[in-house]
């Protein structure tokens, strides 16, 4: 069988990290007449924002069995912030043809790479389907992050009696560390002193190894810091000083895929705006009208995120409010009512629930004004304020077509929630000037209010526009999008767990 195929990454992404699949099939149809089916599996890819699938890669073939668990896996680049849809063929090798076409087909099964690190212990398991009128059996996927060591190693040294190699005063020195073989294990240590013009003068070089450095722990280590060339020319020559490691520490660098399959939930609103500035939803020029040919932009930036984002959260029940509009049945402006008119319980079952709410709202509601962001990001801080412990996260989606009217009110909000476990996505649609909403998104300063600083950078905002396919590809032009605005949300994440020292929960074996 052919060897593990090469996958190539979409244009300017750099992979979160790197993911090995694992995977075993249970209560397989048999195929062959006096003995079991010889399975393998074929991994197919689906090209982001097309309907094309590309073969990955495939599996040893194992002999007579129906219960495979295969040894050969499958080795992915990961991006959180895109839809990596998988397909599974299994297939029943009955003669020496590598076309798959020529095999006895046993089932397939279609899934998210995102599925599968979301799920418990980042293990999912599938019915396989495809061959009509029989039970095709289960595929079993188990994920694994594939990394190098991510230890961090913090050293506090001194020195003393270092050869003098400035003429009106003492030596600046300074320590290079250099790895002396590939498992790491040596580690040669040069001494300098430091000069303005970068011709720096070496005074000498001492040797150890992690196990040895790592007692520091414990013990001072001193070292003698040796200088070779005065060694062979000086008899009486002892040392060019000494060096002393005072302390020594390691910190293990999480990753989120860590906090993932540690359990970590990411649990996803949405707030719409309604306001009049929209335009009418019955008329084609609205950013809210339901056309039966394509859906609006507001329905494309929902889906975008939220089919990406669902992956992560166990129950996909996902709370859902509009803004800026006179609700029935006394018709009061409200700037956080349920899309689902359902007060005590806001979410609606899935994305889809989420959609048909939000049409639902279009009929019944009038919009009105004005803009105000406030009350739902305080809506959701003080959800994500009642669990700290880095078991949830919060993503807020707000999609909007206008100026915020309360400013003032948005940053307050904004700094209160940086210090809680959320995140704060704001997707522009329609032509409008954004020019304001810049100032929430934190990445050149940091924002600001009544003297407050933000804890961290927790809004990530893009105008739709910028995404918009030109050919008018839908599915491309959501890819993009999601890409964009959800690259944030890992380091986002990792930034709250870091801040509270909060480490991720072991996955516990089967």
């Amino acid at each position: 069988m052919a060897a593990p195929g090469a996958l190539e990454p979409a244009a300017g992404s750099v992979p979160g990290t790197k993911v090995e699949l694992t995977v075993s099939c249970r209560n397989l149809l048999d195929m062959d007449t006096f003995s079991k089916s010889d399975p393998v599996v074929v991994l197919f890819v689906q090209v982001s924002g097309s309907s094309e699938w590309k073969e990955f890669g495939r599996t040893e073939v194992i002999d007579n069995t129906l219960n495979p668990d295969f040894v050969r896996k499958f080795v992915l680049d990961y991006y959180f912030e895109e839809k990596q849809n998988l397909r599974f063929d299994v297939y029943n090798v009955d003669s020496k043809s590598c076309s798959a076409l020529k095999q006895d087909f046993l089932g397939q099964a279609f899934v998210a790479l995102g599925e599968v690190i979301g799920s418990q212990r980042g293990r999912l398991e599938r019915p396989l389907t495809g061959v009509p009128g029989k039970r095709c059996g289960t595929i079993l996927l188990l994920a694994e992050e594939l990394s190098n060591c991510r230890d961090i190693v913090t050293m506090q040294l001194c020195a003393n009696k270092l050869d003098k190699k400035d003429f009106f005063g003492k030596s600046d020195p300074f320590l290079v560390f250099y790895r002396s073989n590939e498992d790491g294990t040596t580690v040669k240590i040069d001494v300098y002193d430091w000069d303005r013009d970068g011709s720096h003068d070496f005074i000498g070089e001492f040797a150890t190894s992690y196990r040895e450095l790592s007692r520091a722990q414990s013990q001072f280590t001193v070292y003698e810091v040796l200088n070779p060339r005065k060694k062979c020319k000086k008899k009486k020559y002892v040392n060019s000083g000494t060096v002393t490691l005072l302390s020594f520490s390691v910190e293990s660098e999480f990753t989120f895929v860590d906090y993932i399959r540690g359990g970590t939930q990411l649990n996803f609103t949405v707030a719409i705006d309604f306001t009049a500035s929209n335009g009418l939803p019955s008329q084609p020029t609205s950013l809210h009208y339901v056309s039966p040919y394509q859906l609006s932009a507001y329905a494309l930036a929902l889906k975008a995120v939220g089919e990406i984002i669902q992956d992560y959260d166990s129950d996909k029940l996902f709370p859902a409010y509009g803004f800026g509009a006179k609700v029935p049945p006394d018709g009061k402006i409200s700037h956080q009512f349920p899309l689902n008119n359902n007060v005590e319980n806001p979410s609606c079952a899935g994305i889809e629930g989420v959609l048909e709410s939000y049409l639902q709202s279009l009929r019944t509601v009038q919009l009105y004004g004005p803009t105000n962001f406030a009350p739902v990001i305080n809506q959701v801080a003080g959800i994500a304020a009642q669990v700290t412990d880095g078991s949830q996260y919060h993503v807020l989606l707000i999609i909007t077509d206008g100026v915020i009217s309360d400013m003032l009110q948005t940053k307050e909000a904004i700094v209160t929630a940086s210090s809680l476990p959320m995140s704060i996505i704001i997707v522009g649609v329609g032509p409008a000037e954004f020019e304001a909403m810049e100032e929430l998104d934190g990445d050149e300063v940091r924002l600001s209010s009544r003297g407050r600083y933000a804890e961290r950078d927790i809004v990530q905002f893009v105008p739709f526009r910028d995404y918009v396919d030109d050919s008018g590809n839908q599915v491309l032009s959501m890819a993009r999008l999601a890409k964009d605005v959800l690259a944030e949300i890992p380091e986002q994440l990792l930034s709250y767990m870091k801040t509270r020292d909060i480490k991720p929960r072991r996955a516990d074996p089967e």
